[in-house]
């Protein structure tokens, strides 16, 4: 039976107890594999957002209630007829993915210059019943199927069923390969990416529909580097947004390489971008059929989102915006359960006390003292610790020095079981960031603009500070300030004698290849600060804080 997926109205979060925690107080439902034996079991809980329809139909794995047809529905299907028409005429785009701008008139040529570069941008116009590839990028290939689309994970492949008016010879050969990742250029990385084909079937040869969908598919991978926390949001997450944000939620997400801790660590991210469930296009052995498919994902750069390159000339802070709406629901979650074990606490410290007999006292009033102001708030700052390698030698002198200086100072330990939303909630709050350069930098998408990063950058790192976690932070609009240590800052000066070029010309080493660098410069080496130098830095970030908040007050006060 052929089934009809609607869309849904709740968030999907995956929980993670821990023994000895109270009741959560949440509805759960615990998915079971299909056999027994096999499969997985996932835990959910669900976040309604109400207006799910009268009876719950369209739910997930039930089938849609057909309903009588209507003349409301009639004028509406005109109407979206004489809609599909005009925008594939007067903008050739796919018209289950096309957009539209909210921006005003003060955008007006932004967005016209946009529309020009999509308009001739490869496969920007091709129509339905048709498939194109756009592999112009280093970064990553991009593949469109539209018309009828049919998931195949038996033979990794999707069938765009051929119209009975279509060519049969052509659509026997015509198929194209891609594997769905945003590293095109590393060969060996690229090599562990499982392979899709989109071929063009006729329709006596395609599969039959099990799930009919009727919002577009985008397929992509999680293998690769996943597991790296750059490599996820760059190579990931941002593509993901880059290129199904427009869709406005209204896409299912079609997984290779499909990991149940990538759901259970960005299913808050996902659940924005999506309001469907996932597929996991390997153990779902269902035939999906869909009106379109976008095989791969668009990437502009290293953490960055190109508003040029948008349809709607989003950027990087609109991703910013979406991770604050992502957080936000379970941040009070977790708020409302600190208040719980507070009062409980409070509650049992009460109990414990002894018992007194009180004797009533006449009340004295205390003596009068002057008002003296208080000081004003401390700027938060949070210094991102590392275990291994690049560790900050002398981190607690680092963290008294910031507090002499003014600075509110937290220490922050991520952890593989370190929930995402904990480490969001602590950056969103801070005002300043202090960390040594490593994948854990990339955290600096958790500020907001305004705020500081400081990025302490050891010997033989210092194009790769810049371009991976400098630039973009500029560009989130935070301010960057690199700290490039001195040889004597660096426990190499233990290994290797003065002079030498690991020491004196850490580029130069760096030529011998990636392996080399490695070695030396990620793998083996520690700071230890001199605290004198780095109090410059941060007496500059305390002033620049200190400044901003108090222009942001006068100006409210005005």
């Amino acid at each position: 039976m052929v089934q009809q997926q609607q869309q849904q109205q709740h968030r999907i979060y995956i929980l993670q107890f821990r023994k000895g925690e109270q009741d959560q107080e949440v509805a759960c439902k615990v998915s079971t594999p299909p056999k027994a034996g096999a499969g997985r079991r996932v835990m959910y809980y669900y976040h309604d957002y109400g207006g799910g329809g009268a009876g719950g139909a369209g739910k997930n794995g039930k089938a849609a209630q057909p309903r009588a047809f209507s003349m409301r529905r009639f004028f509406g299907l005109l109407l979206l007829s004489f809609v599909s028409v005009g925008t594939l005429f007067v903008a050739p785009v796919s018209f289950f993915s096309f957009v539209h701008s909210d921006e005003g008139s003060g955008g007006a040529a932004a967005a016209a210059r946009r529309a020009v570069e999509v308009a001739a941008a490869p496969c920007s116009g091709m129509g339905n019943d048709s498939l194109c590839c756009d592999r112009t990028s280093t970064r990553a290939d991009i593949c469109f199927a539209r018309g009828d689309v049919r998931m195949h994970s038996a033979s990794a492949s999707f069938q765009l069923v051929s119209s009975s008016s279509g060519n049969a010879t052509a659509a026997a050969v015509e198929e194209e390969r891609i594997r769905p990742y945003t590293r095109k250029w590393e060969a060996n990385v690229m090599a562990t990416i499982d392979e899709v084909r989109l071929r063009r079937v006729p329709a006596g040869g395609a599969a039959r529909c099990d799930v009919v969908h009727d919002v577009p598919a985008v397929v992509f991978s999680t293998g690769g580097y996943t597991g790296n926390v750059y490599h996820e949001f760059n190579d990931g997450i941002l593509p993901l947004f880059v290129t199904s944000n427009h869709l406005r939620r209204r896409v299912v997400f079609v997984i290779l390489e499909y990991h149940d801790w990538w759901m259970t660590k960005y299913g808050d991210v996902v659940s924005r971008l999506s309001a469907f469930p996932p597929i996991d296009f390997t153990a779902d052995r269902r035939v999906h059929c869909f009106p379109e498919v976008i095989a791969g994902l668009r990437i502009h750069g290293e953490l960055t989102v190109d508003p040029e390159k948008t349809p709607e000339g989003k950027s990087i802070r609109h991703f910013r915006t979406l991770l604050d709406d992502a957080y936000r629901g379970r941040i009070q979650y977790l708020e409302r359960l600190e208040r719980r074990a507070a009062r409980s606490r409070k509650r049992r410290a009460a109990a414990a006390k002894p018992t007194t007999t009180s004797i009533a006292l006449p009340i004295m009033a205390p003596p009068a003292k002057q008002a003296s102001p208080s000081p004003p708030d401390r700027p938060r700052l949070v210094i991102v610790s590392r275990t291994g390698s690049r560790v900050i030698e002398n981190e607690a002198d680092v963290a008294a020095l910031a507090a002499d200086v003014g600075f509110d100072v937290r220490v922050v330990r991520p952890e593989r079981t370190t929930e995402l939303c904990k480490i969001y909630r602590e950056l969103n709050a801070s005002d300043a960031m202090v960390g040594v350069h490593g994948a854990a930098m990339t955290h600096f998408l958790f500020m907001r603009p305004g705020k500081v990063f400081v990025q302490v950058v050891p010997l033989g790192t210092d194009w790769a500070a810049g371009a991976y976690y400098g630039e973009p932070a500029a560009r989130l609009g935070l301010r960057y300030v690199g700290y490039k240590i001195l040889p004597e800052e660096s426990s190499l000066s233990r290994e290797y004698p003065t002079g030498d070029p690991v020491l004196t010309d850490p580029a130069g080493v760096g030529k011998r290849g990636w392996d080399v660098t490695k070695k030396v410069y990620l793998d083996r080496q520690n700071v230890r600060l001199d605290l004198p130098r780095f109090r410059e830095v941060l007496v500059g970030a305390h002033r620049h804080l200190v400044a901003g908040k108090r222009r942001r007050r006068q100006r409210e006060s005005q």
